[in-house]
């Protein structure tokens, strides 16, 4: 059984910045990626950022330039850093792992980013 558990979402105002972390506990064999998705209100989640196995990652346009997705360097850890957060970013974000036969997801965190 493998579990995520998320930590650091928060309120803020535009401009400021927020950091993001999931810990992945349990039997993992493998990782083809970890990352973040995000859900806004009456709207599909999507992809934020992603680090797959090979290869760099991966960044939506909407966050290009202002987010960065990083792994804690021998542990099942990863990070999001949101810097020069707009109230478009406002969601509950997840993050996810793939061992490439099944998807893990984390509770969620809510972040919201007033004007």
């Amino acid at each position: 059984q493998v579990q995520l558990v998320e930590s650091g979402g928060g309120l803020v105002q535009a401009g400021e910045s927020l950091r993001l972390a999931c810990a992945a506990s349990g039997s993992i064999f493998n990782i083809n990626t970890m990352g973040w998705y995000r859900q806004a209100p009456g709207k599909q989640r999507e992809l934020v950022a992603r680090i797959r196995n090979v290869g760099g990652p991966d960044y939506a346009d909407s966050v290009t330039g202002r987010f960065t997705i990083s792994r804690h360097n021998g542990k099942n850890a990863w990070y999001l850093w949101m810097n020069s957060l707009k109230p478009e970013d406002t969601g509950v974000y997840y993050c996810h792992l793939s061992d490439g036969e099944h998807d893990y997801w984390g509770q969620g965190t809510q972040v919201t980013v007033s004007s």
